[in-house]
C-alpha cells in the first residue's frame, strides 16, 4: 500500500493526476500511476500544450489527419480525443469498482468560449458526444457565463468538471448550478457526476503579493495561510449545501454530491512545504489533483491525516484577518480567473501554432 491508497482508504480523499499524454498511455506508466493510487486524470491545454510540442508522439496521426484534410483545429481535437479516450479505458476499472465515484479523466473545452454561454454549451455537447464514456468529464470554467452552461449540463444528465474557481462566492454559484440542474431533471440521477475545482496555490501567490506590498508585522504574517483558508472555509460551504431536506429528496433519488477538487496543488513558493496544499487540505468526500511531481513528493513525505476541517474557526479568522489587513479576496479572485482564461487561451493558440509549424516541416 502506498500513501495514496491510504489517503483514499483511511481518509476518503481520492488523489487524481493533474498531467496526461500519450507516452504515459503506449508505455504503461499511466496504469503504473494507478496502480500506485491515482484514482483519475485531469487535462487542460497548458497539459496538452506541452505533451504535444515536446515529443514526436502525435506526428504519424497530425500526418494522417491532414493528409484526409483536416483543419488544425479539427486535428487538435482528434489527438486530444484519442488521448482522452485512450486514458479512460485505463480508468475504467476504477470508475467501474468506485461505482461510479471515481476513475474520471476531464477534457477541457475551448477556452476561448469561456465568456460565451451558449458557444460552451454546444462545445461541451461536442465533446460529451464525441468521446462518449460514462467516466468522461468535460471542464467548464466557472466564470458568469460558465455558470448557466454547467447548469444546462447537468440538466441534460451530462458530468462536468468545474473547473477555475477562485472565490467562495463563484463556488456557492457552482454548487446551486449543480443542485438546481440536478432539480430539472426527472427519474434516476445516480450516471450524473461533478467536481467543483477549486484552485489553491495561484491564491496565495497573488495574495502574497499583495501583502507584501502592504507591509507591516502583521499582514506579512498572513502569507501562505489565504489558499488553505478559503479551501477549508470551502470545504464546510460544501457539507452545508450537500446535506438537509433538499439534498436528501435528490440522494433518494441517486444524487451524487459534486465533490470539491482541490487544484492547483503545486506550491509556488520554494519556501513553502512541496505538500503544503495536499497536507491540509485532506477530507472524505473530496479529490486532489496533483501533478507528478507532486504527487511524488507527497508519496515520498506527505501526511496522512484529516485536516479540511480540523479548525473552521480558524479558517475564518484568516480571511477575516485578511480583509481587515486590505486584501480585497473578491478582487484576487477575479484578477486570477482573468489571468486563468487568459492562459488556457494563449497555450491552446499556441498549441495550434505549433501544429501548424509541425505540418510545415512535414
Amino acid at each position: 500500500m502506498t500513501r495514496l491508497h491510504d489517503l483514499h482508504a483511511q481518509q476518503g480523499q481520492s488523489p487524481w493526476l493533474d498531467n496526461l499524454r500519450r507516452g504515459w498511455i503506449t508505455s504503461g506508466d499511466l496504469g503504473r500511476w494507478v496502480d500506485r493510487g491515482v484514482r483519475g486524470i485531469t487535462s487542460n491545454p497548458s497539459i496538452f500544450q506541452n505533451a504535444m510540442t515536446g515529443t514526436d508522439d502525435y506526428d504519424e496521426q497530425l500526418r494522417s489527419l491532414v493528409a484526409d484534410g483536416a483543419t488544425i483545429e479539427d486535428s487538435y481535437w482528434a489527438l486530444v480525443a484519442r488521448d482522452i479516450m485512450d486514458a479512460l479505458e485505463v480508468m475504467k476499472p476504477v470508475h467501474e469498482a468506485s461505482g461510479g465515484v471515481d476513475g474520471y479523466v476531464s477534457v477541457e473545452v475551448n477556452p476561448a468560449l469561456a465568456s460565451d454561454t451558449d458557444g460552451t454549451i454546444a462545445a461541451a455537447r461536442d465533446l460529451d458526444q464525441l468521446i462518449d464514456r460514462p467516466n468522461l468529464y468535460v471542464k467548464i470554467p466557472a466564470t458568469a457565463e460558465g455558470i448557466p452552461a454547467i447548469n444546462q449540463m447537468i440538466s441534460e444528465g451530462r458530468s462536468v468538471n468545474v473547473t477555475l474557481i477562485f472565490s467562495l462566492r463563484r463556488y456557492a454559484e457552482v454548487m446551486e448550478a449543480y443542485v438546481s440542474g440536478l432539480e430539472a431533471r426527472d427519474g434516476d440521477l445516480s450516471h450524473i457526476s461533478s467536481v467543483a475545482s477549486f484552485f489553491i496555490s495561484r491564491t496565495d501567490s497573488e495574495v502574497d503579493r499583495r501583502l507584501d506590498a502592504i507591509g507591516g508585522e502583521s499582514a506579512l504574517a498572513l502569507r501562505g495561510r489565504a489558499a488553505v483558508a478559503q479551501g477549508q472555509v470551502a470545504y464546510q460551504m460544501f457539507r452545508k449545501m450537500f446535506s438537509g431536506e433538499r439534498w436528501e429528496v435528490l440522494a433518494a433519488r441517486g444524487a451524487r454530491v459534486q465533490r470539491p477538487l482541490w487544484a492547483s496543488t503545486s506550491t509556488k513558493n520554494p519556501a513553502y512545504s512541496d505538500t503544503l496544499y495536499v497536507d491540509t487540505l485532506i477530507g472524505p468526500d473530496t479529490v486532489n489533483t496533483l501533478p507528478d511531481a507532486t504527487l511524488e513528493a507527497f508519496e515520498d513525505h506527505g501526511t496522512v491525516a484529516r485536516t479540511v476541517d480540523a479548525d473552521p474557526a480558524a479558517a475564518h479568522a484568516v480571511l477575516r484577518d485578511l480583509t481587515s489587513a486590505g486584501v480585497d479576496l473578491d478582487d484576487v479572485a477575479q484578477v486570477l480567473e482573468g489571468e486563468g482564461v487568459a492562459a488556457f487561451i494563449a497555450s491552446f493558440d499556441d498549441l495550434l501554432d505549433s501544429l501548424r509549424a509541425k505540418v510545415a516541416s512535414f
